[in-house]
């Protein structure tokens, strides 16, 4: 008989959204009556810009025509895509990249799992708590874990707690790490790390040989100056880093999935000769097996992002995130909740009222305000007395989301 992989059976619970779903709905069917506003997951709201549109329907047209007609394109991506991500999203802040260090595919969320694959099982892996929960998840499919203790920590894997009282910027790891997540802007706190923060890592990474797999799916929401947009605006980071980047809420391709990863050539690590290899050319023969590429539509969209009409359509529906941010957190400020996030990303990290813990205020915000989050437990240990809001929803949903927020647990 076939064997399965044991180190699925060590998740403990289902993954954190389709619990979340499971309970929505069985509320949903117990009250049909009931108008349920989700801030949960995060997932956009507002249709894609005319621009991209007519760039996606000027691709599926030319799949239509003969002269104009793409089979298989290359695995990592079209040339014209990468040096259009290069050109517009990278030169701008003086990082300079090549044409083959940049791999389009389906999303970030895929690759930074898919990168497990160039990494032998026996590396160390650091990751923030609370955390995107693919991070821990993966890791634990893939055989890096032992068993999860009674606080949800898994054994064999570095947990970097991210509080209220560290200002959510995690310490050093004390032991010898090899792999490092980090996730600026955060999910799911919604905090930003400074340039000095940033250059303390590459820094750290360099002297203990460690690399960092940096996220950077929410960089087009900072807007604070001086935040980095990219971990590759520190000096020293091609050297130690890979970045992840998404098109899902940069451009509201959510449902159409594209995304990149940055691997530089520089960037290397060691074979068990201690011979030192270039991650680039294994991540390109990794994806030239196991990925087949992104559709030609998809990435003609994905380029449109980047023309002068299109990102001027995208940074407003950005904006119109953010602006849905501001109404959560300043709403839930005058209730007297205290809330983190919310200013250079579309996440409100919220302290739960009343010393509630995160699945509890989870049910009482559901069946009470007919309001859907996300409780910061399903992040990790330390998310457990938290909360996430999410910014991606109509306007009106949001404020009427906070009005009956307030109306329960308002101070005024």
């Amino acid at each position: 008989m076939a064997r399965l992989n044991d180190n699925y059976l060590k998740l403990k619970a289902g993954y954190l959204f389709p619990e979340i779903g499971k309970r929505v709905r069985e509320f949903t069917l117990a009250n049909p009556d009931a108008k349920v506003i989700r801030l949960g997951i995060g997932d956009v709201t507002q249709p894609l810009v005319p621009t991209i549109l007519k760039a996606f329907h000027e691709g599926v047209d030319d799949m239509g025509r003969v002269e104009t007609f793409h089979g298989y394109g290359p695995e990592q991506g079209y040339d014209w895509l990468a040096n259009t991500v290069i050109d517009k999203s990278f030169e701008p802040l003086g990082v300079e990249l090549k044409t083959s260090e940049v791999f389009i595919s389906d999303g970030s969320k895929c690759d930074t799992a898919n990168i497990l694959d160039i990494f032998d099982i026996s590396n160390k892996v650091a990751i923030c708590d609370p955390v995107y929960p693919v991070y821990n998840d993966t890791n634990v499919m893939v055989g890096r874990s032992g068993e999860a203790d009674e606080h949800g920590y898994y054994e064999g894997l570095v947990y970097m707690p991210c509080t209220a009282e560290n200002n959510f910027s995690p310490a050093y790891p004390t032991e010898k790490v090899d792999l490092i997540y980090l996730c600026y802007p955060n999910n799911p706190t919604g905090t930003v790390a400074s340039k000095e923060q940033l250059a303390g890592w590459v820094d750290y990474a360099l002297k203990n040989e460690a690399i960092i797999l940096f996220d950077a799916a929410y960089e087009a929401f900072i807007t604070e100056p001086g935040i980095p947009h990219s971990i590759y605006e520190i000096e020293g980071a091609k050297k130690c880093a890979i970045e992840f980047r998404s098109f899902s809420k940069t451009a509201g391709f959510t449902g159409v999935r594209c995304g990149l990863t940055v691997i530089p050539e520089e960037l290397t690590a060691t074979d068990a000769a201690g011979n030192q290899v270039s991650l680039n050319k294994l991540w390109n023969r990794r994806q030239g097996t196991k990925f087949n590429g992104v559709s030609y539509p998809v990435q003609k969209a994905a380029a449109a992002v980047y023309s002068d009409e299109g990102w001027a359509q995208v940074k407003e529906v950005v904006a119109y995130y953010l602006e849905n941010a501001r109404i959560i957190r300043e709403n839930l400020v005058a209730a007297g909740i205290e809330c983190y996030g919310g200013v250079n990303a579309p996440y409100i990290w919220l302290k739960t009222p009343e010393g509630m813990g995160s699945w509890e205020f989870f049910d009482k915000l559901l069946n009470e305000c007919h309001v859907v989050g996300t409780p910061g437990s399903g992040f990790g240990p330390s998310g457990e007395g938290y909360f996430r809001l999410s910014a991606f929803g109509s306007k009106d949903n949001v404020e009427e989301a906070v009005r009956r927020i307030r109306e329960k647990w308002g101070k005024e």
